[in-house]
This record gives structure tokens, C-alpha cells and sequence, in this order.
């Protein structure tokens, strides 16, 4: 039987993720300012026409890497969070299944923030909208836990978007130490100390 032949469509659509795959690849291990687009190109099996006829510049392809991590992520923890059974194993085993690409991932993560803080304040947009699409997800997540404070789920979620990216740290440095799901531990700790915090003292 005959593959069938893509559309123009899906052929675009199958360029783009395979240049922004390869991107992530190069970027980690170079660096954005060390990355080509030639090398990008290379990485990816197409040539510079190709990279610019998806992509302005590497800037674009940062914004859209971060824009792709994050809608991928949002959607995985949607997932997680919309179906049966216990959402905390779940949660456990996403972050287990993760953590065995944890070192690519936290190198590119690293690189595209430093990417960012090197570029004037106000061109800081992209990172800043990529960081609080993750926090607004976590918030949701977090002012469904029952008992937790709504008005202060905002500021908890932003506690463990920072936890997670410090323990990532840890890991990646000492992972014999840091388990794979330790981000799931700490969250459960964050909530428990925000529901005890909104509980009335004696005598109050």
C-alpha cells in the first residue's frame, strides 16, 4: 500500500515542529547565541530557505519554542487533572516519565531564560507571558484543592512554579538525592501549610 502523500498543509506543519525539535536540540547543547541557523537547519534535515520560510530570525524560534513547551505541558496537566482516579499518583508518575529527559529539558529551559535577561526589559515579553500561562494553570489547579484559600492560590501557585524549577536544579546536579516526583511532595507541603494557615486559631 502507498504512504499517502501529505497536503501542503500538514507538510508546513510538519517542517515547522521538525526545525523547532531541532532548535531545542542546538540551543541546548550551544547555547542561542552559539546556535546557527544553518546548524538549526542541518540538525533538522532542511536548508536556511526552509528555516526563514517558517521562521524571521532565532528569536522567533525561541517565542515559539516557548509558546510550544507551554501549550504541550498545560495540555498534559489538563489531562492529569481531568481524569479518573488519584490526580496526585498521576501527577507523580508525569513527573517520573519526565525527569528521564530532565537534563535536555532543563538546559534548553535555563538557556531560553538567559536568552531572555540578556535582551532590554521591555522585549521581555515572551518569557514573561510563558511564565505566567504556567502560573495561571497552576492556580486553577490550586484553588481547586479543597479547603485552599482562593484569594491566595495565586501566590501559592507561583511558590511552586519556583519550586519546581529549583528542584529541577537539584536534580539534574545530585539526582541520587532528589527524587524524579519530589515537586508532587513539595506541592502537597505547600497546600497543607496554606490550608493550615486559613484555618482559625484558638480564640480568634
Amino acid at each position: 500500500m502507498s504512504r499517502q502523500r501529505l497536503s501542503r498543509r500538514e507538510s508546513q506543519v510538519v517542517t515547522r515542529m521538525r526545525l523547532l525539535d531541532a532548535a531545542a536540540e542546538v540551543f541546548a547543547e550551544h547555547g542561542v547565541a552559539g546556535a546557527s541557523v544553518e546548524r538549526i537547519a542541518d540538525r533538522a534535515g532542511y536548508t536556511r530557505g526552509a528555516f526563514y520560510g517558517h521562521f524571521a530570525d532565532k528569536d522567533a524560534v525561541v517565542a515559539a519554542l516557548l509558546e510550544e513547551r507551554t501549550r504541550r505541558e498545560r495540555e498534559e496537566v489538563a489531562q492529569l487533572a481531568a481524569s479518573e482516579g488519584d490526580t496526585w499518583e498521576a501527577l507523580r508518575s508525569w513527573h517520573r516519565e519526565r525527569s528521564a529527559h530532565l537534563e535536555e529539558w532543563l538546559a534548553l529551559r535555563l538557556e531560553l531564560v538567559r536568552h531572555a535577561l540578556r535582551r532590554p526589559r521591555g522585549e521581555r515579553s515572551v518569557l514573561a507571558e510563558r511564565e505566567a500561562y504556567a502560573r495561571e494553570a497552576l492556580t486553577g489547579a490550586v484553588a481547586r484543592e479543597p479547603g485552599t484559600d482562593t484569594a491566595e492560590a495565586a501566590f501559592t501557585a507561583l511558590i511552586v512554579h519556583a519550586l519546581e524549577d529549583g528542584l529541577a536544579i537539584q536534580r539534574a546536579i545530585d539526582p541520587d538525592s532528589v527524587p524524579p516526583d519530589a515537586i508532587v511532595a513539595a506541592t502537597e507541603i505547600v497546600l497543607r501549610g496554606a490550608r493550615t494557615a486559613g484555618e482559625p486559631r484558638d480564640g480568634d
